[in-house]
């Protein structure tokens, strides 16, 4: 699971048989008591032959796997990597020996995906305000995008034009030549997403695009949740982050791109300083949504920037298979599951001097599980409904795998049903365990389930029922809360398919002592906790792609939900 909730794109925030390498973790495997199933009369509720099938997920094929995965040889699977490299060609391997068809381009396992880093040269990339010299990191950062702008500047508000609802922010406004300030995420009134059909240039028009039409000079785009968007900035800035240049070009259009800088608060002020709003007014109307009214700002006011950056490449692949489903109509519709099969690599050594980050919670206990899960639906009787299996890369990084593959499918995305997603799902708090830092991990019979109720009232409601009918784990609510500082609703993959209208489940067994450090180590995964939960997601699964209907979303994600 990613650290904290980031963005990708900060222009976008806004607008078979293998041998086991050793691990130095490879020591005593312990594993907590299995909790009791659940009497023969529930159990008699599912289907005797899918519970026949749940039983080729096993723990101890789960920890063969696993010391596979968090080995040292993998190195922390950081993406890009060979580790993360190989462990794709590890899942694949598998795939092909279950005879799981490829799911990915050309006729293989493989969503090739090519990255760019983009990391501005902070000597090269300068600012100016009217004479007054402005400071890289401090007074603003920058888009990615490279290239120089200056003029007059114009104040657009929301920055859109949506054809179809008379909305344009430009009205009277003469921008050629100029630099637009706009509210960074935030729309039109009365205009929600899904609203915005095909790309901005055409039907509509974001800032970006109006400005590339019009001769706009350049953007600058304030950010509705400032203070959040610039410790996110700070710490992009801080290293060589890659993206995938398939993204960043679709947020970019076909057009040349335009110079973009993000101010801070202190330089928003200066910029609407005896202004009809000034920069406080401007700040609070885009903190709660309401961009204003759009104006030309003094025409002696100039700011002009140059923004240099280093670029590198690199390449990397979510890997992606389908079960093909046996009914001659449903078969076209999947239930997809999913887990990041990426990690953080290396870095700072703990005080054992290790400095691979193993992963083997985060997230190759997830990992591993989808690869059980298509064993058992391999070996099992096909459920009517097709299944995709997806390993996301990069989750890591900003949840960009997932990203990828919701905006770039290599199944029609329309078709896909319910998204199961597994981050997290081997520790298990110990009884007497004191340790502040684990005190959200979940027990031996525990795991919190979010989201299942989010979008869906039927989807939770099966995964409730099937629950208690089979082994009747606890499931914890507990990170369902809207308010939930925790936010980790928006941090797995699953919220990329979410945000496209895919009702999901997200298995999660808690943060703990060893979380983003290199002692998350397979030695210390609860495996039996992992087998009930794989069998239980196992059934939830088949549910669904037996089901009559696909489960309906009465619940819709709205932008004010998805960012709440």
């Amino acid at each position: 699971m990613r650290r904290f909730s980031t963005a990708g794109l900060l222009l976008a925030f806004l607008l078979a048989s293998v041998p086991l390498p050793q691990s130095r973790a490879q020591r005593a495997t312990t594993t907590s008591s299995v909790a009791p199933t659940a009497s023969t009369a529930s159990v008699s509720t599912i289907n005797a032959e899918l519970l026949e099938a749940a039983e080729n997920i096993t723990a101890a094929k789960l920890r063969e796997d696993l010391y596979v995965v968090a080995s040292d040889t993998m190195a922390g699977r950081d993406t890009p990597s060979q580790g993360l490299d190989e462990t794709a060609k590890f899942i694949a391997a598998r795939l092909a020996a279950l005879k799981i068809k490829p799911a990915g381009d050309n006729g293989t396992y493989f969503q090739n995906i090519e990255l760019h880093s983009f990391k501005p040269d902070t000597e090269k990339t300068t600012a100016d305000l009217s004479g007054r010299t402005l400071k890289f990191g401090q007074d603003f950062f920058v888009g990615n995008t490279n290239g120089s702008a200056s003029g007059a500047l114009v104040y657009a508000g929301h920055g859109y034009v949506v054809k179809s609802k008379n909305i344009n922010a430009y009205q009277g406004l003469d921008v050629r030549d100029k630099i637009i300030v706009v509210a960074g995420s935030v729309l039109p009134a009365g205009v929600l997403r899904s609203d915005l059909k095909g790309a901005a240039g055409g039907e509509w028009d974001d800032a970006a695009s109006y400005a590339r039409k019009n001769g706009a000079r350049g953007l600058v785009v304030i950010p509705r949740n400032i203070e959040r968007y610039w410790r996110l900035a700070v710490y992009r800035m801080s290293r060589d982050t890659f993206r995938p240049k398939r993204l960043d070009e679709a947020v970019a259009g076909a057009s040349p791109s335009v110079p973009t800088l993000m101010p801070s608060v202190e330089l928003v002020n200066a910029l609407f300083a005896g202004e009809k709003s000034s920069g406080e007014e401007i700040l609070k109307g885009i903190a709660g949504r309401d961009a204003g009214e759009s104006f030309a700002l003094d025409a002696s006011k100039k700011l002009s920037f140059n923004v240099s950056a280093i670029v590198t490449t690199a390449k990397t692949q979510n890997v992606v298979g389908v079960l093909e489903g046996r009914d001659g109509k449903l078969k076209k519709e999947y239930v997809a599951l999913g887990a990041h099969y990426d990690h953080v690599g290396t870095g700072r050594a703990d005080k054992t001097g290790d400095i691979i980050y193993n992963g083997a919670d985060d997230d190759g206990s997830g990992t591993v599980s989808i690869l059980a899960l298509a064993e058992a639906f391999a070996r099992g009787r096909r459920p009517r409904r097709s299944i995709l299996f997806v390993w996301h890369c990069g989750e890591e990084k900003g949840l960009w795998g997932s990203e990828y593959f919701t905006e770039f499918p290599t199944v029609p995305l329309k078709q896909v049903v319910a998204q199961l997603n597994i981050d997290m799902i081997g520790r298990s708090k110990k009884e007497g365990d004191t340790n502040p830092l684990n005190r959200g991990l979940s027990g031996p019979n525990e795991i919190y389930v979010i989201g299942s109720k989010e979008m869906s009232t039927g989807l939770g409601e099966l995964s409730d029922r099937l629950n208690r009918s089979y082994l009747n784990i606890n499931f914890n609510y507990l990170y369902d809360d809207p308010n939930d500082p925790n936010r980790f609703f928006f941090r797995s993959d699953h919220y990329n398919y979410a945000k496209k209208g895919v009702p999901i489940i997200f298995y999660f067994d808690g943060e703990h002592e060893d979380y983003h450090k290199p002692s998350d180590t397979p030695d210390k995964i609860d495996y039996s906790k992992m087998e009930r939960i794989v069998r239980t997601i196992f059934v939830t699964g088949s549910e669904i792609a037996n089901a009559p209907k696909r489960p309906l979303v009465d619940k819709p994600l709205t932008p004010e939900r998805m960012d709440r």
